[in-house]
């Protein structure tokens, strides 16, 4: 699994920048336009908390795990708008203390780990994003992968009552994956051999799974799937709206830009980083079906 090394090198590195790009509490995952894209990105990503806090039955008093929960806004929604409360879990310092800068409960511990010792039991879990991160490269080359969703179920199982649902919204690979071997940080910029390096770079430790088929089946014995439906053209236009905002003046922001030029010149993994900036290789991928992105709806039997 991506350690806190891993997701601080990816979250906490940005956590500045995307607070003065996105906004305090804003999403860094795909937002909800179902087609719709006249809506504004913060439309969107509210139609995505709303469609999720419906899909859980999130209420006043509704007791929810945010795992994975980044800078906190799906924490925020169901704490303002449903009255429900929040714990949200992440492995990034940066994220956990924004968030705790912001009033939210939100604990730096791994999702995997998680007892019911720790906080009790839920009502609802929600998971975005976070999944991405579980496997490592090397666990899927050892073949742990299927062993590690199948365990996350379980750890599920045991915090949620009977009939207690959880949503999640992953990444996949999907009809247009390459073979590893052919990856290749090396290749013709922009083919997908190069892209999916850059991919690798821009988050560390972590391999995505074989389309939802791998997620549903790793779910039994634990869980039954509720809904599922594709966001990967959502997810485009949410990165392309986030390409605009992170370009958009802030002189606080431009300064920071400006004290990373010299490692440019000194740090071969930061240049990366910048065409990582540059050309969003998770847009490509998702442009390229070489991966898609999944919302999942599952309910404990």
């Amino acid at each position: 699994m991506a350690g806190k090394k891993d997701l601080d090198f990816t979250y906490t590195s940005i956590d500045e920048i995307f607070r003065l790009s996105i906004g305090e509490t804003g999403d860094f995952s795909g937002a909800k336009y179902d087609g719709n894209f006249s809506m504004s990105l913060e439309e969107a990503q509210a139609e995505k908390h709303k469609f999720i806090a419906d899909s859980l039955d999130i209420k006043q008093g509704s007791k929810v795990l945010d795992m994975a929960c980044g800078w906190g806004p799906f924490t925020k929604y169901i704490t303002e708008n449903r009255g429900a409360s929040s714990i949200g879990l992440t492995l990034s310092e940066g994220q956990a203390e924004a968030c705790q800068d912001n009033g939210m409960d939100v604990v730096v511990k791994d999702c995997r780990t998680v007892k019911p010792e720790d906080f009790g039991t839920f009502d609802a879990i929600v998971c975005i994003g976070g999944l991405e991160h579980f496997c490592s490269v090397e666990e899927w080359k050892a073949g742990k992968q299927e062993k590690i969703y199948s365990d996350f179920f379980e750890t599920l199982y045991h915090l949620l009552p009977a009939g207690g649902r959880f949503y999640m919204q992953t990444m996949t690979f999907s009809k247009n994956m390459i073979e590893f071997h052919d990856i290749d940080i090396n290749a013709e910029k922009g083919s997908t051999s190069h892209v999916l390096a850059l991919m690798i770079k821009e988050f560390p430790g972590s391999w995505l799974p074989y389309g939802p088929e791998m997620v549903i089946r790793n779910a039994k014995p634990y869980f039954k799937l509720i809904s599922q439906s594709s966001g990967r053209l959502d997810y485009i236009e949410t990165i392309g709206q986030w390409r605009k905002k992170f370009r958009s003046f802030n002189l606080r922001k431009y300064w920071l830009y400006l004290t990373l030029i010299p490692k440019l010149f000194t740090d071969k993994e930061f240049r990366h980083q910048v065409a990582i900036f540059r050309i969003s290789p998770n847009r490509v991928c998702f442009e390229k079906e070489i991966m898609d992105h999944y919302r999942l709806v599952f309910e404990k039997i």
